[in-house]
Formats: structure tokens, sequence, C-alpha cells
């Protein structure tokens, strides 16, 4: 007689996950929820257990072994049992075979018609085994990209440009461009060999973890460069022939009009790729020597990364978390563009999207949609500025509501007016630190009084990369780096220090993936005085610090030492002196 599984919620108890209290929360929340939707996917929205963990877990109580797929090298007479089609399709990946068993990493190791596939193709008795499905889609990616050079991919495409019977004599000058019908340029994008290209360059950029896509022309050549962890570098570079075919393909795909080529345009594409939702934010700028594209990659699946993910260390995540549960007051985000702080506030409306409360966006532009919010885009033509919409959201009804931006002053006091009101308001703002802010929300006419009573906390942060975990390896840093940082090592304190030496796995870099560093300012009657008397920002920075604020420094070093990432990138980012 088969024995009853056990419950996922009691094994997640048991491995130390979460207590009886989160369980608890978690099955109340699901009782909200209009659909029905399993524990261990609410306990995850919740951010009280990361998707690796529920899989792990789910693991267990279906009796399947867990694959950690991003460390796992695969021996190419395994994979190559599968086609990669095939894989894809099935979200299941070979990796092992012994004693005529292939071991199979899947998505869903229940489904049985996938298992009959895979044994009826390869003649071999399947034993499943369970992995996330990003970790599956990434690694089907990685590992079978190996059996074909993308280089040897392009090749093969331009190949198919040049001896294909249409006569590719466009985007040499601008005098061939111009003689160049847009009946022609619509025909040139719809040719396979194009549409080859741009989905081979989409595609990269999804498999290499980049934020955005550069198609830029020059003079000879149009180059296309990858920001990956922050930083470009340059992927492909394609004859100059294919400049307006492929530039037509994207403005087609985007819905932008193609016969527009001396004015900017702004677009979207929108794809499921490998399983998984993406939007493409892509914008064109007229240049010297054609139009540049460059496509922002958004990740729908990212939006519910998770406070645990974003990289708080333990402190500063409880503190953070009690700051969000308010009911009312401001809560803002400081940092560069770029520093992830939308990122952030995404993370926190999907901590605070328990369906009890009514949340209401405005954003310039939506980057990503969340199920159960009220999200809105301004438009400026129309009359829909931030200041013009929070007015209007404050109509109706809400618990929370989040500003992508605080630019000008009557923004920023509808937003103070609304904290006062009984709202809590999310925003951003555009300053070196944490402290910054007060002072910031002061120049912008704010009057010092509701300052001090209406912003409730300020989270600054940057970005820095992540070493990598393949290529890890202990080294000395220069003494004159240490001493920049502030890091003050004592002559008998051993503290080991790691880098990454650069392999397959980071493209030679040393670093894959980033993470955050933070410092969480919350209001207290100190800082509230000091505000009411337009103290500066540096006295209040100390203060701030006094009474347990950690600062962007000492969270960079907290995750040197951590081994987590190096003091090179760290001086790079936060420009300690």
């Amino acid at each position: 007689m088969m024995q009853k599984p056990e419950q996922i919620g009691d094994i997640f108890i048991k491995n130390g996950l979460i207590t009886q209290s989160h369980l608890d929360q978690a099955i109340e929340k699901q009782k909200i929820l209009k659909r029905q939707e399993p524990i261990s996917d609410v306990l995850v929205s919740m951010g009280l257990v990361s998707e690796k963990d529920k899989v792990r877990c789910l693991g267990i109580q279906w009796g399947v072994n867990y694959v950690e797929l991003a460390e796992l090298e695969v021996d190419a007479q395994v994979y190559k049992l599968v086609p990669q089609n095939v894989a894809r399709k099935l979200k299941a990946l070979p990796v092992a075979r012994k004693n005529g068993r292939l071991t199979l990493a899947m998505k869903n190791p229940l489904d049985i018609f996938a298992i009959d596939e895979i044994r009826m193709l390869t003649g071999l008795d399947v034993e499943p085994a369970i992995a996330t499905e990003e970790d599956i889609i990434r690694a089907i990616g990685r590992i079978y990209a190996s059996a074909l050079n993308v280089s040897d991919q392009v090749s093969s495409v331009i190949k198919e440009f040049e001896t294909g019977d249409i006569n590719f004599t466009t985007g040499d000058s601008d005098e061939d461009e111009e003689d160049v019908s847009i009946e022609q340029l619509r025909e040139l994008s719809e040719e396979a060999p194009v549409i080859k290209l741009a989905n081979l360059i989409i595609n990269r950029g999804i498999n290499d973890g980049a934020s955005d896509i550069h198609i830029e022309p020059g003079k000879n050549l149009v180059r296309i460069r990858l920001r990956v962890d922050g930083l470009l570098h340059e992927i492909m570079q394609l004859p100059k022939k294919v400049q307006s075919s492929l530039t037509s393909r994207f403005k087609i795909m985007a819905e932008m009009d193609i016969a527009t080529k001396r004015s900017p345009q702004d677009g979207r594409i929108g794809a499921v790729i490998e399983g998984k939702q993406f939007d493409f934010r892509v914008s064109t700028l007229p240049s010297v020597h054609g139009e540049k594209i460059v496509m922002r990659i958004l990740d729908k699946s990212s939006v519910s990364i998770g406070l645990q993910k974003l990289g708080l260390l333990t402190d500063t995540l409880e503190r953070f978390e009690n700051l969000i549960q308010r009911s009312y007051g401001i809560i803002l985000v400081t940092g560069p563009t770029g520093s992830g702080k939308s990122t952030t506030l995404y993370s926190v409306l999907s901590k605070l999207n328990s369906g009890e409360k009514n949340i209401l966006t405005i954003e310039d532009p939506v980057e990503y949609e969340i199920e159960g919010l009220t999200q809105v885009q301004i438009n400026n033509r129309a009359g829909l500025t931030f200041a013009a919409g929070l007015r209007t959201m404050l109509r109706q009804d809400p618990d929370i509501a989040m500003v992508g931006e605080i630019r000008d002053p009557e923004t920023a006091m509808i937003a103070t007016e609304a904290a006062l009101t009984g709202h809590l308001v999310l925003s951003t703002l555009h300053t070196n630190d944490a402290p910054g802010a007060l002072t910031r929300l002061i120049d912008m006419n704010i009057e010092p009084f509701l300052v001090a009573s209406s912003v409730i906390g300020v989270l600054a942060q940057r970005l820095v990369r992540v070493v990598c975990p393949k290529c890890k390896e202990p080294y000395n840093p220069p003494a004159d780096a240490t001493k920049r940082l502030g890091i003050e090592l004592e002559g008998s304190t051993r503290v080991v220090f790691y880098r990454g030496k650069g392999c397959d796995h980071c493209r030679g870099v040393g670093y894959r993936g980033r993470m955050g560093i933070y410092e969480l300012m919350v209001m207290n009657d100190r800082i509230r005085d000091m505000v009411l008397q337009k103290t500066s920002g540096h006295l209040i920075r100390e203060v701030a610090v006094e009474t347990g604020m950690t600062t962007l420094r000492d969270d960079a070093i907290a995750k040197i030492l951590l081994g987590m990432t190096t003091l090179e990138e760290c001086l790079r980012v936060i420009y300690a002196g």
C-alpha cells in the first residue's frame, strides 16, 4: 500500500525554511486569492522561500533527486541523446547515463508522457530528477550552444544573405538607403535570413543574461553589443549590407513606422521565449551611419524575485520588511540610473500584493505588469504627468501608491500630502546616499516639517557584480585598495579575499550576476529634529550611523569579506574615497 506523501508545508518547516506561523499566513493568503494557487507558490510569492527551495522540497515530496544545473557539466554523449528542440519542448535535460538508465532533469518529474517520449527516443530507462524551470532553460541554452558556436550560426545566416535572390545593396550609404522603397524594406525584413538573424541576436541576449541589446551602425559594419552585469561587451560584427533589413525587422516587430528614419521612435515587443514571457522596450536613434537600436530586455518572471534575493543582509532585511508593513508614510529608494531601484520597488509590491489592499502605480513607462495591481503609464501629451496621475490615484481609495520617480516639487508635495493622510507611498529619487533624500525634498521647496512628518525610511542602493562561483579563488588585494575602501587589517589578522579567475561560465571576466549593496536609514526623533532645523546632509548622516544605519561602504565591506564580491568592484561602483 502506497504511503501518503508528506504535505509540502510540513517539508518546508522540517527543513527550517519557514515556521508554522509563516505557513498559517500563507494559508490565509491562499484563501483570499481569487484563483487557487498551490501553497508552495504562495510561499514563494510572499518571499518566504526561494524558487529553488520550493523545487528542492517538491523533490523530497515526490521522492526524486534535485539537480543543481548551474554547476553541472554534462557529457556531450549524454545531451546529444535528446535533440535540443525536444529538450526545450519538454523542459527536460538529460544529465547522466549509467547502467542503461538516463537521468533526466525535469520541470515536472511526474509528467509520464514526457518520460515515455524520452524513453522511446533514446531506448533507455528514464530516471526523473527535478530542477527549476529557469535553470533547465538556461542549461539547455548553455549546453547545446557548445555544439554550434554562435559565430558559426551568424556566418551561416550571412551566407544565406549572400546566396539569396534578393539584391542587398542598401545601407552602404545614405544615398542608397533613400533609393529603397518602403515596400522593398518590408519585403527584405520578412525574408528568412533576416528573421533568423534577428532571432539569433535576441536569443543570444537572453541566454547571456543581458539587460540591453545594442545594434550600432558604423561606417563599414554593424556592431552588436550586450550589457551584461552592467558592462557592455561586443558579441558580433555584421556586414553593412544587412543593416537596412535588420533595422526594419526590429522596427516592424516593435510596431514602429519603418518610413520614419530621421526621428527617434519608441516601441515594444512582447514575446514568449523558451516558455518565459519577455518584453523588449525598443528605442531607435538616428545617427550619422543609420539608426541605432537599443532594446531593454524585461523578463516578466523577474518581478517576483523576492526581497531575500536582492542581497539585503539579514539585519537590513528585517528592518526593511518592518518598514514596508507600515500603513502610511513615504519610503524612498535612491541611487543613480541602473542601480536596481525599480527591481526593489517591484519586489516590495509583489510582497505587499496580498489581495487585501488596493495598490496603484504610476510609472514612466510601466516596465513589468503585476496581476492584482492597477498600473498607469504617464502620458505627457494627454496631461497625464506624475503629479496629475498621483492626484487622481488618491481619489481611487488606494492603500499603497507607487510613483515611479519624484521629479518635481508638485509631485513631491502631493506624495507628502498622501503620506500624511494615511497612505503608504513608494517612490525613487536620484541622490547619492540615504540622508541626501531628505535635503533633496527640502530643495524641492517641501517644508521641513512636512518632510520630517511624512518620510519614514530611505533605502540607498548600488549594484555590484558577484564573484563567479565556478572560478572563485582566494587572493591578496593591494594594500592601497583595502585602505581606500576603509578596511583596516591588524597585523595578526588573516582575512581571505576572493575573486574570479575567469572561466567559460563567466565568459572570462570572473563575475557572474549582480547583487545590491544598501544603506537603510529609518527615521527617528533625532533625525526628524535635524530635518526641522534644516541641518546639512553630512551631519544627518553621522546621526543616522550612530542610530544603526549601515552605510553603503560598510555593506560593501561585509559582502567582500563574505566572498560575494571584490574590492575592485566595490571601488568601481561606489567611488569610495
